[in-house]
């Protein structure tokens, strides 16, 4: 099990998926085990569990923590888009809960080596999956300025994108940008000096580094993947949750419950986000950003 690792909302999580009574549960983002565990918990005695993850160091971690419930967990190293081909494979036609979880565990952020953060030194990589090929390094150095600055104005919803872009144009045409820390500093310097210290807590890098992190992980559309084949990976009565932790992400997931709902084919299981207590903030504050969204099919979809 890994040390400190708390899960989010699992509480609201295990309410809202009901797993009780329920045959097949798919975690889509299995991370370190937490919400799998609960899920299993709260499900009865012969409840599957079938596992994805990209990070094959999770999925480690993962088997570990879910020992203890043998042969009724089954664990794949996939993206979540991929979540049907992984159904195909394990011989499940639908599933009756489906849970994402979009964070980045406090373990790849605090890694050094996944250089996912500014707060101490490392390889610009950012890559969840170590099978991919493009890291941040590659992006921030081959990418044309332009294109650089509306990336990370709109994956970032960074003002001074132009402003940040321009600076790593200049640095690169003398060296190439390799590490997470001379990243950071290009920005910093970048920013109008009242800005720099305007940010009350937050770092002047954060938003360019979630912005690389999304492009490079191809984030929002492998989840518009994921969202457009819920319907079917669902059976009658099933239920889906997703855990996002920024507005992008949390807007996809937001239009397209409502699309599924105005089909006729699904109620929403809470018209608004749920969201962290005081007292869960207190002990993880990861969960301060989280929204946890929630639907039930209640028929099969129309074709048009």
């Amino acid at each position: 099990m890994a040390a400190g690792h708390l899960p989010v909302l699992p509480r609201e999580v295990c309410l809202m998926l009901n797993p009780a009574g329920k045959a097949v549960i798919l975690d889509c983002t299995v991370g370190l085990g937490g919400h799998a565990e609960a899920l299993l918990e709260h499900a009865g005695p012969d409840a599957t569990l079938i596992g994805l993850d990209v990070d094959e160091s999770n999925l480690h971690i993962a088997k570990e923590r879910l020992s203890k419930f043998t042969a009724r967990v089954r664990l794949f190293q996939a993206n979540f888009a991929q979540a049907g081909e992984v159904l195909q494979e394990a011989g499940v036609p639908a599933v009756d809960v489906l849970l994402a979880d979009l964070g980045i565990s406090s373990r790849q952020l605090d890694d050094p080596a996944r250089g996912l953060s500014f707060m101490a030194d490392g390889p610009l990589d950012m890559r969840l999956d170590l099978r991919m090929t493009r890291t941040a390094a590659d992006l921030v150095n081959q990418t044309d300025e332009t294109e650089l600055a509306n990336l990370i104005f709109e994956y970032g919803e960074e003002r001074y994108s132009r402003r940040i872009a321009r600076a790593i144009g200049l640095t690169r045409k003398t060296q190439r940008i390799e590490r997470t820390s001379q990243l950071a500093d290009i920005i910093v310097r970048a920013m109008p000096a009242p800005v720099r210290h305007a940010r009350r807590g937050a770092h002047p890098a954060t938003r360019t580094f979630q912005a690389l992190r999304i492009a490079v992980n191809e984030e929002l559309a492998v989840l518009e993947q994921l969202l457009a084949a819920i319907p079917n990976l669902l059976a009658v009565n099933g239920r889906a949750a997703i855990i996002s932790f920024h507005s992008l992400e949390d807007r996809l997931v937001k239009r397209s419950f409502a699309g599924w709902v105005e089909s006729g084919s699904a109620r929403l299981l809470c018209k608004k986000p749920l969201v962290a207590d005081e007292q869960e903030v207190a002990n993880n504050p990861r969960s301060r950003s989280a929204k946890l969204r929630g639907i039930e099919k209640q028929c099969e979809v129309r074709s048009a």
